[in-house]
């Protein structure tokens, strides 16, 4: 099972379309499946009063935006921007995609031919939003952070209410802090998922590090999605919880790793260590000179490699046999040498 793999840009452009063009260059070298940009109106996401999270307002340090209006409004994508980075993306041959935070982005995004949709945690209670997404009948993956299973069971029985089936829908846990503390990842969250709302299930990381979302892979996650920037140090509000693109680079070879390891679930000699059976196994040898004619007992066997003899699980098929010429100690035996 191959992963889908989102690497998150977000609004870790800062507003400057050439950063942005950046981040598509580094997801694709990084071996990215998507490469995901946020699409809103500040004026229809947030307030003019509404506060930053305290994340952000740490992140942004001494920043003069007191409100998510003026930090949002300096992030905004216009139209033209989608179509600069929808066909930067086809250039590095890798797949723009963008959440919509507002109705209004939603229609934005349609009239671009995207048809798969993001709906982030923080929208999972707003009525209007998920009626509309739903009733597109389309590809839809859910972020939970914040979510309790009841939410999600509401959320879901909207999205198919509206006209979206069940089948079309791909759960991501999440926890939504930045970053979030390892203690608080619950990553056996996400089997519970799956075996909760049987759909696809898949994990949305905001830790610092790779380990997790690899972690996830191994546990069945069929979407990962993880921010990334150009540089942590860069000022804007997710930064500092993103990887750089090394790090982007690492977990997303390991993940590949990872998916090779998982392999059929058969258990059986693998192709590459067929070599090694006669190496690391033992036959059947005598452990002392011994004449023709005379009849072993188990003090005459000694099991040694390599093991291209009598398999020792012969062993007691060997014992009473009669030899038919003397051999020193040592020697491999073979049903050749026995009566």
């Amino acid at each position: 099972m191959r992963t889908l793999i989102i690497a998150e840009a977000g609004v870790n452009h800062n507003g400057s379309i050439d950063l942005a063009k950046r981040l598509i260059e580094v997801a694709a070298s990084a071996g990215a499946d998507i490469v995901k940009f946020q699409t809103f109106k500040a004026s229809k996401l947030a307030s003019q009063v509404a506060k930053k999270a305290v994340y952000q307002q740490n992140n942004l340090g001494n920043d003069t935006d007191d409100t998510q209006f003026d930090m949002l409004k300096k992030l905004e994508l216009t139209f033209e921007d989608h179509l600069v980075l929808i066909e930067h993306c086809k250039k590095n041959s890798i797949e723009f995609w963008s959440t919509a935070f507002d109705l209004d982005s939603i229609s934005l995004l349609q009239s671009l031919n995207i048809n798969r949709w993001k709906i982030p945690s923080g929208e999972i209670t707003n009525l209007p939003y998920l009626q509309k997404l739903g009733s597109l009948g389309e590809e839809i993956i859910l972020s939970t952070g914040m979510c309790t299973v009841q939410e999600i069971e509401e959320t879901i029985k909207i999205l198919e209410t509206s006209g979206t089936a069940k089948e079309k829908i791909t759960i991501l846990h999440c926890n939504t802090e930045y970053p979030t503390p390892y203690k608080d990842v619950n990553l056996f969250a996400m089997l519970e998922l799956k075996k909760h709302f049987q759909t696809r299930v898949g994990y949305s990381d905001h830790t610092s590090g790779i380990d997790v979302p690899v972690a996830a892979v191994a546990l069945g996650a069929e979407v990962i999605e993880k921010h990334f920037t150009l540089d942590k140090n860069m000022p804007g509000p997710d930064h500092k919880a993103s990887l750089d693109p090394v790090e982007l680079h690492a977990m997303i070879n390991s993940i590949r790793n990872i998916e090779l390891a998982m392999g059929d679930g058969i258990k059986q000699p693998s192709e590459s260590e067929m070599k090694n059976i006669v190496i690391a196994r033992k036959s059947i040898h005598l452990s002392q000179n011994k004449k023709k004619g005379n009849v072993l007992t188990t003090g005459d066997l000694i099991m040694k490699r390599p093991g291209d003899g009598i398999s020792p699980m012969q062993m007691n098929k060997v014992i009473g046999m009669t030899l038919v010429k003397d051999l020193e100690a040592d020697y491999k035996l073979s049903f050749d040498d026995l009566v």
